[in-house]
């Protein structure tokens, strides 16, 4: 029956993207806590941030960041000329009232916000995030237990291998040089594919050895559509002396 073929639809849930801030403008008010949380947020995604609030009002980590030129600093109180050409809003001060008239404004003016603390105002959720190089997870609770979030963060962290970064980073420089090597679009199924038995074929060990000789030598097989094992791979640039040309060089035939 079709009902046993298909997912069940499970309502309530986000829509979890990887959102892409780069050189997007990013209003803060505020300046406390929160907001620093927030700050750093967006400044990781290399948003450009503009922070409004009085002087008086940013704690040390925020004020730190006015210092070096990190964020831009309007040192004053909110106002609704801020909102000009503005591609995301982050509110995180202690008025309730100022911030749902935020809310409204930002709503008048399709501007994505997020109103701290208030689940209700906002169009998407900070999750708790583990960050190791190119690698991010985020664990969301809707709204319900950031605090939890943190909890269960932490427990996947704990279980991934210290070089997944690493790794993913070697991936993606192979991937580059992959794409100089076979740039037409037609030769995108048999680089997808390609990359997919290298992955299967590699530990993440094995990936963070390698450097970009290895990758050079590596992609001289591309064309043949073969993947070498690493010790194979290493052995045609003369690094294991006794290699003898044995059956069983190559890995992922397909």
């Amino acid at each position: 029956m079709d009902e046993e073929k298909y997912p069940e639809v499970q309502g309530g849930g986000s829509l979890i993207l990887a959102w892409q801030i780069r050189n997007k403008r990013v209003l803060v008010v505020g300046g406390g806590e929160v907001a620093a949380g927030r700050i750093l947020n967006v400044l990781n995604a290399d948003a450009k941030v503009t922070v409004v609030c009085p002087r008086e009002g940013l704690n040390p980590e925020v004020a730190y960041r006015v210092r070096k030129g990190q964020v831009d600093h309007v040192d004053r109180k909110f106002e609704p000329s801020d909102l000009d050409d503005v591609d995301m809003v982050l509110t995180a001060v202690d008025d309730p009232e100022a911030s749902t008239q935020i809310w409204k404004l930002c709503k008048e003016r399709k501007i994505a916000a997020n109103i701290a603390d208030v689940p209700s105002e906002c169009d998407f959720y900070f999750g708790s995030v583990h960050r190791d190089g190119p690698l991010q997870i985020m664990v969301s609770t809707n709204g319900k237990g950031p605090r939890f979030a943190n909890i269960v963060r932490r427990s996947i962290a704990e279980t991934l291998p210290k070089n997944t970064g690493e790794a993913i980073m070697k991936i993606g420089k192979l991937r580059q040089m992959l794409r100089k090597v076979a740039p037409g679009p037609e030769e995108g199924p048999k680089r997808m594919s390609w990359m997919v038995r290298v992955s299967d074929a590699y530990s993440l060990e094995d990936l963070c050895e390698m450097d970009e000789e290895d990758m050079a030598t590596l992609l001289t097989y591309y064309s043949s559509d073969q993947v070498p094992r690493l010790d194979c791979l290493k052995a045609t640039k003369g690094e294991f002396d006794g290699f003898d040309g044995s059956f069983g060089f190559f890995v992922g035939w397909g």
